[in-house]
């Protein structure tokens, strides 16, 4: 485990700096407006907010376990069976910002959820049950990831293993609304494509007689500014594996192969945030199996990309 120093995740007090930062996101709005004569009219309460989010990660392509040179994670059924599974990365990142592999994973039997119905996580001691929660259950099913060694190679670069390069993603910001969304079935870049699949036909190309590359990890390292009360929150809707890690803890549990799994986190109900300061929110994603990818983030956070990450551009 690491502080959150060593996982950069917590900057430092911003001032006024962070209260003009929040306003440029449109975290404070009023819903109307004077018109003429002293009359109110209604307006677009969040206007002021930019039409979209761009954000920038890393794909990282993998070549499937029989093929050569094949990762043993990709097009394999966990012993566990097809499902979701918890509990296969430790609570917090590495001191290089990765998640940490902490068990084969116990499989899901029925979700958690808070108190408007939202999946989500099951407690941990930084994610505590609150009053609404309805408990979920575990089965006794694991076996969802191989080892740690190959965990390991997941959300870095191995020459020979992976190959990687950037991929921007846009999300909309839905009329009328501060929320911004990225769907894969609207999304103009993928509407045509069957599902999210960013690399179809690149780098170790496309698995079978499939025609689409079905196996690679993405991921976003982003930041934003904590606005207590606003009603900030972040849902993930799809497959295969997804973890959200908030200042470097986990928010977002959806390990596994499975079909589309939704889960949210409401930034509220993070008790160690404090209002008007900046967080990292990194984002990690795992397209592991044949037959569909499905990707849908929609989130009322103001999320920026940190840097532009680096990539090998070059495979074997």
């Amino acid at each position: 485990m690491t502080t959150k120093a060593s996982n950069g995740a917590k900057r430092g007090k911003l001032g006024v700096g962070v209260l003009a930062i929040a306003a440029a996101a449109g975290l404070t709005t009023s819903a109307h407006a004077q018109g003429g004569e002293g009359t109110t009219t209604n307006f677009d309460p969040y206007a002021n907010l930019p039409a979209s989010l761009s954000l920038t990660g890393v794909v990282r392509d993998f070549r499937d376990r029989s093929a050569a040179g094949g990762h043993p994670d990709f097009q394999r059924q966990p012993s566990g069976g097809f499902g979701h599974y918890v509990g296969m990365v430790a609570d917090e990142l590495n001191e290089q910002g990765n998640p940490v592999f902490a068990s084969t994973g116990r499989r899901v039997s029925s979700n958690w959820r808070d108190s408007m119905g939202r999946n989500i996580m099951p407690p941990r001691a930084h994610f505590p049950s609150i009053q609404g929660d309805t408990q979920g259950s575990l089965g006794s099913q694991s076996g969802a990831l191989t080892s740690a060694e190959n965990f390991d190679q997941w959300f870095r670069d191995v020459p020979g293993v992976n190959a990687s390069q950037q991929l921007p993603l846009t999300l909309v910001r839905e009329a009328g609304t501060n929320r911004y969304v990225f769907n894969d079935r609207t999304d103009s870049a993928f509407s045509s494509l069957g599902g999210f699949f960013p690399i179809n036909g690149q780098m170790y190309g496309n698995y079978g007689s499939y025609n689409k590359n079905f196996h690679f990890t993405f991921e976003l390292d982003t930041e934003f500014v904590y606005q207590a009360g606003s009603g900030q929150v972040f849902t993930f809707t799809g497959d295969d594996d997804v973890w959200v890690f908030i200042d470097g803890k986990c928010v977002i549990d959806i390990g596994g192969v499975h079909s589309a799994v939704s889960q949210t986190v409401d930034l509220d109900r993070l008790a160690w945030l404090e209002d008007g300061q900046m967080y990292s929110l990194k984002f990690f994603f795992a397209e592991r199996h044949t037959t569909q990818s499905n990707f849908r983030i929609e989130t009322t956070i103001g999320l920026r990309t940190v840097r532009p990450p680096t990539t090998t551009a070059l495979h074997d």
